[in-house]
C-alpha cells in the first residue's frame, strides 16, 4: 500500500484508540461503510446493537486484518473456505464459519457461527492492521435502512451516536459483500455481492448452493429500504405505472439503466434518481439513488432490475428487499 497522508494516519490512530477503549468507529470498506466495535468486547457490541437498532439475534460480520490467522477466529474450517479466502481476500467476500471461542456471542447473534471478512479498502486495512484484532461491523446506518457509501451518509444516519467517522471517500463497489456459508459439506451463497456466483463456481470447480436457513447479515425479507415505497417493474410496465402514480398525485422517482427508460413516454414530473450504462454502475450508485429518493421527497421509487448475471444478482437482491415483496 502507498504511504497514507499524515492527517489520515492520525485519524486511523485515533480510531484504533477508540476501538480499544470500547468505542464505535465508522470506517469505509470497498463495499459500504461499516460501524465498528471490538469483536471481543461485549459492552462495545451491546452499544453497537443499540445504536444501530439491530435485533440482538441478528449477527454482524467480523472484519479482520490481512495478517490475521483464520484459525484464531474460526474452527473446523472447510477446504472450500480456505480456497475462497485465498482467492478473494482481501475483498468483498464474507465466509460463515464455526466461531472460535474468542468471538463474542453478541457478535454472532448467539449463534455458534460467525461471518468473517478481510476488506480491501486501504483505510480499512490500515485500521485493522493497527488494531490487531477483529472489528465487528454491520453497515453504518440504522437497522433496515439504506446502507451508506459515503462518510456524509453515515453522519446523516448516526450523527453523534458514533465516536468517530473515518472518511475514505465513496465506496467503490456500492453493495455489501457476498456471504458464503462454509459450515456444511458444500459452499452455500446466502447473499449475492461483488464476488459473483460465476467467480465462486470457477474457483471451487462446482456451483455453490443458493440460499439457506443460516442466519446472516442482510438476509431479512425487508431490508435496505428508504422511507419511500419501492416498486419493482419491468421495462414495458415502467411508463404506464409512472403515469398512473402521477395521476394519483404521487411523486415518483426512477432507477433504471438508460436502455430501460423511454424518456418521451415518461411523465415530465418523474424524477430520475439514477440512470446507468452498466450493471457495475448500477451497483455503485444504487444506495445513493435510494437515499436521493428520500432527500427529494419521492413517494414511490420505480425500479427496473438489471439482468441477474454477475453483480446484477446483488442489485436485484437489494432492490427486492428494499421493495419488501412489492
Amino acid at each position: 500500500m502507498s504511504p497514507r497522508p499524515e492527517i489520515e494516519r492520525a485519524s486511523v490512530a485515533r480510531g484504533v484508540e477508540l476501538l480499544r477503549e470500547g468505542g464505535l468507529v465508522a470506517f469505509p470498506t470497498e463495499t459500504v461503510y461499516g460501524l465498528g466495535a471490538d469483536a471481543t468486547n461485549a459492552d462495545a457490541l451491546a452499544r453497537l446493537y443499540a445504536v444501530k437498532g439491530r435485533p440482538t439475534d441478528h449477527p454482524v460480520i467480523v472484519h479482520l486484518s490481512v495478517q490475521a490467522s483464520l484459525d484464531d477466529w474460526a474452527q473446523k474450517i472447510s477446504p472450500s473456505a480456505h480456497t475462497l479466502a485465498a482467492a478473494f481476500w482481501p475483498g468483498p467476500l464474507t465466509l460463515v464459519l464455526r466461531a472460535a471461542a474468542r468471538v463474542s456471542r453478541r457478535a454472532t447473534g448467539g449463534l455458534d457461527t460467525v461471518g468473517l471478512r478481510v476488506p480491501s479498502h486501504p483505510m480499512a486495512r490500515d485500521l485493522l492492521d493497527e488494531f490487531g484484532g477483529g472489528v465487528a461491523a454491520p453497515s453504518a446506518n440504522r437497522f433496515g435502512r439504506v446502507s451508506p457509501t459515503t462518510a456524509a451518509g453515515v453522519h446523516a444516519d448516526l450523527g453523534n451516536d458514533v465516536d468517530l467517522i473515518l472518511d475514505g471517500g465513496v465506496c467503490a463497489v456500492g453493495v455489501e459483500s457476498t456471504i458464503v456459508d462454509c459450515t456444511g459439506t458444500e459452499a452455500r451463497v446466502l447473499r449475492p455481492g461483488a464476488v459473483t456466483i460465476e467467480e465462486i463456481t470457477e474457483v471451487l470447480g462446482a456451483s455453490p448452493l443458493i440460499g439457506g436457513s443460516t442466519r446472516a447479515p442482510g438476509t431479512l425479507a425487508s431490508h435496505y429500504a428508504p422511507t419511500a415505497t419501492v416498486e419493482l417493474v419491468t421495462r414495458p410496465e415502467l411508463a404506464a405505472r409512472a403515469h398512473a402514480l402521477v395521476t394519483q398525485g404521487r411523486k415518483i422517482g426512477v432507477i433504471a439503466r438508460n436502455t430501460d427508460i423511454d424518456l418521451p413516454a415518461m411523465p415530465p414530473a418523474a424524477v430520475t434518481l439514477a440512470t446507468v450504462t452498466s450493471v457495475e454502475n448500477f451497483a455503485h450508485g444504487l444506495y445513493a439513488a435510494l437515499r436521493k429518493a428520500d432527500q427529494v421527497g419521492v413517494d414511490v421509487v420505480l425500479a427496473v432490475l438489471p439482468p441477474e448475471a454477475g453483480i446484477g444478482a446483488a442489485v436485484a437482491d437489494r432492490l427486492g428487499r428494499a421493495a419488501g415483496g412489492r
